[in-house]
């Protein structure tokens, strides 16, 4: 049976089309389920007497605007929770500046008292390992054998022996063995921390040694 509609329904159609055009400037769930409750009303009040909508169909359309506005006000919460989250961080990260931290590399810097402080990872164990200091140019200045070491992590201190050079940039490099075979050995090297900075939920960290490396990059703090 086909559907009739009167002059006083497309008035009454006409006249919720235009609430709703109205509404369309709003973004809120609750201006999306008030459209949606006025189209509702809207239908029910237009339906065809002798073929009525479904209660199954109501049902249906409320639970789907339900999970509409559920999904909405999760996204906000969400929204709002990452900006609070990196608030937080950066509070945190401030904290940081005049430390110095544990990261991946090589370089070798005096501290106030005339030592060095570095650290390796080793991914197995090993006989033997030893740490070359190298200068500007690459070259040896000092060897410190540390034995047989365990897998993982490892802290070392130099001081520089009497007369030797230690302007300019320093190095180092691990040489680890077990037997003949070579071991893999990730060099650490610790850096001040000058400033701090954000980049959408990253915290960043800007070091001395002019690098910027993400916070989650940090091996250790001092």
């Amino acid at each position: 049976m086909s559907t009739t509609v009167s002059s006083s329904t497309a008035a009454s159609n006409a006249s919720v089309l235009q609430q709703l055009s109205g509404a369309s400037g709003q973004s809120t769930s609750q201006a999306t389920s008030d459209r949606f409750l006025k189209l509702l009303v809207a239908q029910m009040q237009n339906q065809d007497p002798l073929s009525p909508m479904d209660n199954a169909q109501v049902t249906s359309q409320m639970a789907q605007i339900n999970t509409v506005s559920g999904i909405n006000t999760l996204n906000d919460s969400i929204t709002s929770m990452s900006g609070q989250f990196t608030q937080m961080q950066a509070m945190q990260g401030a904290a940081l500046v005049g430390h110095s931290v544990l990261v991946d590399g090589n370089q070798l810097a005096l501290g106030s008292s005339g030592t060095a402080s570095a650290a390796f990872d080793l991914a197995g164990g090993a006989d033997s390992v030893k740490v070359d200091v190298l200068s500007p140019a690459g070259r040896v200045l000092d060897t410190i054998d540390l034995g047989a070491q365990t897998t993982g992590q490892h802290n070392f201190n130099w001081t520089p022996p009497s007369g030797a050079d230690t302007s300019g940039q320093l190095s180092f490099r691990v040489a680890a063995t077990s037997g003949t075979a070579s071991v893999s050995a990730t060099t650490l090297m610790r850096a001040d921390v000058q400033a701090v900075s954000t980049s959408g939920s990253t915290l960043n960290l800007e070091l001395k040694n002019g690098s910027t490396l993400p916070y989650s990059q940090v091996r250790a703090v001092f």
